[in-house]
């Protein structure tokens, strides 16, 4: 999916110090980090990637983990939980959605089944004046 004219690719951020909450053995790797490695391979091999990714430390939802935020000025942003590597495709499915929507919203039904319930809030856009739908 291609972004209309004047509309920039939406942002995917990661939180790249994800614990899930939890304290890491001595030696294993965050969860957060590989998340964002397993989205970071998928969109090496694509030609048209639906997001550009970003590497962010802590959104302050560590309960919630992994987390992910995707945003775009003018669209609403969302903030997104309980993500893990095996949902790579699925997470690039709902950005590529994202991206078609003119507010950003995705309902429930328009998502992959496993994201269904990943949505833990959304901020409207700080660029646009007027109520979102």
């Amino acid at each position: 999916m291609e972004a209309a004219a004047g509309v920039s690719k939406p942002e995917l951020l990661v939180c790249i110090t994800c614990r899930q909450g939890r304290e890491l053995v001595p030696g294993e790797a965050c969860a957060g980090e590989a998340l964002h490695g397993a989205l970071e391979a998928r969109l090496a091999g694509m030609a048209e990637p639906p997001v550009r990714l970003r590497a962010v430390k802590c959104f302050a939802a560590c309960q919630r983990g992994c987390v992910a935020a995707i945003t775009t000025p003018g669209k609403w942003t969302y903030l997104l939980g309980g993500l893990e590597a095996g949902l790579a495709e699925d997470l690039l499915a709902y950005g590529a959605t994202y991206a078609g929507s003119a507010s950003g919203a995705v309902l429930p039904s328009r998502r992959p089944e496993s994201l269904r319930a990943a949505v833990i809030g959304r901020i409207p856009s700080l660029t646009v004046q007027e109520p979102q739908a």
